[in-house]
């Protein structure tokens, strides 16, 4: 009797082991999202970040986000939300995004040759860019999007294409995809070039169905914008 209980306890010992081997893989793989690394700064319009921050931050086992500015620290805009940040040049190597949002920021930043010169490095770096609104303008003054295709916040849209006028800008479009980068309109668009992000890399049904969960009406056609530029 004593040999079936010790084969009987060895076999639960195994089990055991193969159970916490598969717990531990399974932990694994949540510390291999993708980073998505949000770039804040003083005066940033709020929803420029926060409706992407809805949208990605819903997929949590399969992307990780960050808050990142120049200095680091708290980081307010003009409604007085205020975000704690890490310093931007802690940020990965390679972060799978950079989002950069608009607001009346740019404006200051524009000028912000250190900001503009390590958002050039991590946009460079990373696999993919987006930006929203007027964040287009801080993107377009690194050189990165000269001879790409890009949009902006339509009611700002002389002073950004300004900024950039090596850039083929877009007065009609709601977003922009030129390779890795995505540019989208103001504000609100930001969320519908989210979408569109999710429905180029897992499909649009994957996308629509986000958009059900927040009861979001998405705007699905990204080349016509029903606000357009003069």
């Amino acid at each position: 009797m004593l040999m079936p209980r010790l084969l009987i306890a060895v076999l639960v010992l195994m089990a055991s082991g193969s159970s916490f081997a598969q717990e531990e893989k399974s932990g694994d793989s949540k510390s291999n999202t993708m980073e998505i690394a949000f770039l804040l700064f003083d005066n940033y319009e709020t929803l420029d970040v926060f409706g992407p921050v809805e949208i990605f931050g819903r997929l949590r086992d399969l992307y990780t986000l960050k808050f990142y500015s120049l200095d680091g620290g708290p980081i307010e805009n003009r409604h007085g939300v205020s975000v704690l940040t890490e310093k931007l040049e802690t940020a990965s190597a390679s972060p799978y995004m950079l989002l950069i949002p608009g607001g009346m920021g740019t404006r200051k930043e524009i000028d912000n040759k250190m900001l503009i010169g390590q958002i050039k490095g991590i946009a460079d770096a990373s696999s993919y860019v987006l930006t929203v609104c007027t964040g287009s303008a801080l993107l377009a003054r690194s050189g990165l999007l000269d001879g790409r295709q890009a949009t902006s916040n339509k009611r700002a849209f002389s002073w950004v294409e300004s900024m950039g006028p090596n850039v083929v800008w877009d007065k009609k479009a709601r977003w922009k995809v030129d390779d890795k980068y995505y540019t989208s309109s103001g504000v609100s668009a930001g969320m519908d070039m989210a979408l569109g992000f999710l429905a180029d890399r897992h499909g649009i049904e994957f996308a629509r169905n986000v958009a059900f969960e927040i009861e979001y009406n998405w705007m699905e056609d990204k080349d016509n914008d029903s606000f357009i530029a003069e």
